[in-house]
């Protein structure tokens, strides 16, 4: 696999409490679980991600309605509630 360099680092302790239960479950050491996740985690980092896009919807329709006009949220939660008894 190549050289290997020792270096000490800090790992919250319930984090490092379950890779080593872990380790102890798959019969594995604690390096070897440690690497993979590294190299998993390193992986899924380099895939390129595409910038988020919000696609255009548009609705059928007139607008709003008499008696509805814009910002007029009092008439707008009326409709809603009409006959639920709110």
């Amino acid at each position: 696999m190549g050289t290997h360099m020792k270096t000490t680092i800090e790992i919250n302790d319930a984090l490092l409490a379950r890779a080593k239960q872990l380790a102890s479950e798959r019969r594995q050491s604690l390096r070897s679980i440690l690497e993979t996740a590294l190299r998993q985690f390193l992986d899924a980092s380099t895939e390129p991600q595409l910038p988020f896009r919000l696609r255009k919807h548009t609705f059928r329709g007139r607008g709003l309605q008499s008696p509805l006009t814009e910002g007029d949220w009092a008439t707008v939660r009326e409709q809603i509630y009409q006959g639920r008894g709110g």
